[in-house]
């Protein structure tokens, strides 16, 4: 098979992998020096850091082949599809020759499991080795790791790449035991606290290291000790399937809020499940609303920068599931006016967080100014947030709503119309 058409479609088998942002890269820069690649910089946009920086991504997987049969993956055993297999040099040239065009600034690289899981993620290694030892590659590399491979194996990936990715696939033991039952949940959980462990000592080994001084002899100059290596300075990311069973949000978030707090990953992806040719009875015939995938990476955000517990964003007496028709904020606010108004002059940076409409640079703008003056009407025009999905939750010096959060029809007018809602895509 020529390598235009593995590229075809290997490319494609990997569309179903969310979890390839990049936020976190090391930095490789190799402007005014000597390498290949850079972790800056613009190209053929894939995906954006947080801080707005673009990184463009060759996303392929080593192989579509793979001896799982899970229900969910079009690229399982039993699956009727084309197959390919990029050899590693073959990869590690593709990449190369991407860069040279300015098409990509980095690769993601997942594969299907062949021969074993210790063999494929070997190949796996192997690619970003070529890339960092061979060819001195200073750009961003992700590796979707294996779980069930050797500890060994997983740390020279983490050596080699930028962020690595273990797929908790469903939110579930029972499901994964139902639709992947060759995949290891334990393995999956263990593979990650691994993980957790090597990332952190390397962040601390770096942070001692530069607070530490320089070292010298008698007779001899000041010297720098060798940088500690990095391991995975991205972090670790994960992806978790919705809709493929009927796991309801509430359970869904719960596993997100665990996953952050024990294995400190950097982001948890959420893929609404996409029905596959010649899926299994087992599958549900038609996706979930898009929506859905929407309100749970919103629900995810508050989570992560506005100080939510899982628990209150989804309250058990709501059916499990998040509001399709509202943002998650706004249906929280909606739901608990007692809490509300919020006064810009005086409350607390986790209550202004907690204001449908307010992001976190725009309540520390608020606590900024008002540190110098007393807020006013005209200062939430000037922060060009959604006047009409604010006020009612907010005073200010020469503001205050009124009767505005007892009225019956709030939800409906602060809803979005159902054009905008993406219930019908």
């Amino acid at each position: 098979m020529i390598l235009q058409s593995k590229l075809a479609i290997l490319a494609d088998a990997a569309k179903y992998d969310a979890s390839c942002a990049s936020s976190g890269a090391a930095p490789r820069d190799s402007v005014g020096g000597r390498g290949m690649g850079s972790t800056e910089g613009m190209g053929i946009c894939h995906s954006y850091a947080p801080d707005g920086r673009c990184i463009s991504l060759l996303k392929v997987l080593l192989t579509n082949f793979c001896q799982y049969d899970c229900l969910y993956c079009v690229n399982r055993v039993s699956s009727n599809v084309p197959r390919a297999r990029f050899t590693v040099q073959e990869v590690v040239q593709l990449t190369l020759d991407f860069y040279r065009r300015n098409c990509i600034e980095g690769l993601f690289l997942s594969s299907g499991i062949i021969q074993s899981p210790d063999y494929t993620m070997e190949q796996v290694v192997e690619v970003a080795r070529v890339l960092r030892e061979e060819h001195d590659f200073r750009g961003y590399i992700h590796l979707k790791t294996i779980p069930d491979a050797s500890p060994e194996l997983m740390e020279r990936a983490g050596r080699h790449a930028d962020r690595l990715s273990i797929n908790v696939e469903l939110p579930t033991q029972e499901g994964l035991a139902a639709l992947a039952p060759q995949k290891d949940g334990a393995a999956i959980t263990r593979s990650m606290a691994r993980m957790a462990v090597h990332i952190e000592d390397a962040r601390q080994a770096r942070r001692e290291q530069a607070h530490a001084r320089p070292v010298s002899m008698p007779g001899t100059t000041l010297t720098r000790r060798a940088a500690a290596p990095h391991f995975a300075p991205g972090g670790q990311s994960t992806q978790m399937i919705v809709g493929a069973d009927a796991t309801d949000d509430r359970t869904i978030l719960a596993t997100s809020a665990g996953l952050y707090g024990v294995h400190r990953l950097r982001r948890v992806y959420y893929s609404a499940f996409s029905p596959i040719p010649d899926a299994a009875r087992a599958l549900p015939l038609v996706a979930p609303p898009t929506v859905r995938e929407h309100r749970l990476y919103q629900a995810d955000w508050l989570m992560r920068f506005y100080g939510f517990a899982h628990s209150e964003i989804v309250p058990a007496n709501q059916g499990g599931m998040l509001a399709l028709d509202m943002d998650p904020k706004l249906a929280w606010a909606i739901a608990h006016r007692e809490r509300f108004p919020v006064n810009l002059n005086t409350a607390p940076r986790e209550l202004l967080l907690r204001v449908p409409g307010f992001g976190v640079q725009t309540v520390d703008r608020l606590l900024a100014a008002r540190r110098v003056r007393r807020l006013r009407h005209a200062d939430l025009a000037r922060l060009h947030v959604p006047i009409k999905k604010v006020l009612p939750f907010v005073e200010a010096a020469d503001y205050r709503p009124g009767r505005t959060l007892d009225a019956a029809d709030l939800a409906a007018r602060l809803a979005p119309p159902p054009a905008q809602r993406g219930l019908f895509d």
